[in-house]
């Protein structure tokens, strides 16, 4: 193929994706609005794309770019000079990483770390990773970390509690953990804690009135924040910050027991691009502090502009007051969340239905970003068609025995078979018996949401693997 065909190729597949900019997938991507970002981005992608991060004495210009990083965010995270950093090429790779740096550190039989059950799932993979036992704790007020019920936890657990973790804000509720109140507990016994603050480090940090949540508290041993969430960066950039080296040192790898080079990591990754690190570096050295407060404060008036709209629309609710830039929506029973979900894409809207959890129902979550404040009033005016267009529709009807078969099934008797017959039944297939994704999603994620957690893990195991064969 020419290169004129390839990117031919490339724009047609596109279509069928997400937009990234314009502030209209509210999940998933984050647009600041800003092209000369995005274009600045993209040069310094390509400059560093073929350079590795696997050994910064080959490549010192990303071992600067990559302290320059971890001095910014010191600068914003109430840090001392004592604060060590990691680029990471995600969220997960960076709790990843803490939790792992917890176990070696500790080194005890059974480990555990005890969390709210709000925390992000990233922790949960950790657990299956490394064997470490997740112990969630249920959460108070407000969806809040539960304090003293985690505290009960930790002592009851003793000495094999490797790990402290809370929210800055929780992904699910959009609010943030009391961490000063968690850190007095997990000082005095001698404890990790580890701030999830992936979303709201690039932003809690220009918040007015914002709550004690980072390095300012005694205590936070650890914090995760990404830059390619909240500081607009191109994919693929985190950053795990230490309070001290010593604490961050089990995090490293070296092997030389072999006849090959030592290897020595520093992340889960060996071999990394340079190009998503040099894009990062270049995105924070062009906006700067006083550009991200301004950022922050036009995504802050869109987000409270947003949680005043939804009040005023019958059938809908906030689940909670928002502390950053997230908003979690609920319904009425005349509001099926799925059909909306549904029904918003169709208006050139993408949100994120999230699926029941105990006894809350499932809820609608919106993530707000620098270039979607503008639109706060276009996207509320479509809510409210959508809304009005769902309750004329009714909730999703799901044939009794198939909700019945979904919530009672045991994953773990199920074969290949089996898993085929159920993904037919919930319409994850097409004509041709082939796994597909299909136009509507409200019917399947009503089916899925009547199934509990073990049985949707397993279908959609099913379904991811049957899909990319």
């Amino acid at each position: 193929m020419s290169p004129e065909q390839i990117l031919a190729e490339l724009a047609a597949r596109r279509e069928h994706d997400l937009p990234t900019h314009g502030g209209r997938t509210l999940a998933y991507v984050y647009d600041s609005g800003l092209a000369e970002a995005d274009e600045v981005a993209r040069q310094a992608l390509s400059m560093y794309a073929s350079s590795n991060g696997l050994d910064p004495t080959a490549f010192p210009s990303l071992l600067s770019m990559e302290a320059d990083l971890v001095g910014f965010a010191r600068s914003i995270l109430h840090a001392s000079d004592e604060v060590v950093g990691t680029v990471t090429s995600g969220g997960t790779e960076s709790i990843l990483l803490a939790v792992q740096t917890a176990r070696d550190a500790a080194r005890v039989e059974r480990p555990a770390m005890v969390v709210p059950d709000t925390i992000h799932a990233a922790f949960a993979k950790a657990a299956h990773y490394f064997g470490v036992e997740l112990v969630t704790v249920p959460v108070g007020a407000e969806h809040r970390a539960d304090v003293a019920a985690m505290t009960e936890v930790i002592d009851r657990l003793g000495d094999r509690v490797v790990l402290v973790a809370a929210s800055a804000p929780s992904y699910a509720h959009g609010v943030v953990d009391p961490i000063a109140q968690l850190a007095a507990v997990t000082r005095e016994r001698g404890l990790r804690l580890h701030v999830d603050a992936c979303i709201g480090g690039w932003i809690l940090p220009w918040t007015p009135g914002a709550p004690a949540w980072d390095f300012a508290v005694e205590g936070v041993t650890s914090l995760s924040v990404d830059l390619h969430k909240y500081a607009y960066t191109p994919k693929g950039v985190s950053l795990l910050l230490h309070a001290d080296a010593g604490l961050r040192r089990p995090q490293f790898f070296a092997h030389a027991d072999w006849p090959g080079y030592t290897m020595l990591n520093s992340t889960m990754q060996s071999t990394k691009s340079g190009g998503p690190l040099a894009a990062a570096w270049a995105v924070v050295r062009l906006i700067g502090a006083d550009g991200y407060r301004g950022l922050v404060e036009r995504t802050l008036a869109g987000t409270r502009a947003l949680a005043e709209g939804i009040e005023q629309i019958e059938h809908l609710h906030l689940v909670e007051r928002p502390d950053t830039s997230l908003v979690v929506a609920g319904t009425d029973d005349a509001v099926d969340v799925f059909t909306l979900s549904d029904l918003m894409l169709d208006r050139g809207w993408f949100v994120q239905p999230q699926m029941r959890f105990g006894d809350e129902p499932a809820t609608l979550h919106l993530t707000i970003s620098a270039a979607t404040a503008d639109s706060v009033g276009e996207f509320l005016t479509a809510l409210r068609e959508a809304v009005a267009e769902a309750v004329a529709a009714g909730p999703v009807r799901i044939d009794p025995a198939l909700a019945e078969a979904a919530a009672t099934l045991d994953p773990a008797t199920l074969d290949d078979a089996a898993f085929d017959a159920l993904l037919a039944l919930a319409g994850l297939t097409g004509g041709d018996g082939a796994v597909a994704v299909p136009e509507r999603l409200g019917p399947v994620n009503a089916l899925v949401d009547l199934a509990p957690p073990r049985v949707r893990e397993a279908l959609m195991i099913a379904f991811l693997d049957r899909l990319t064969r």
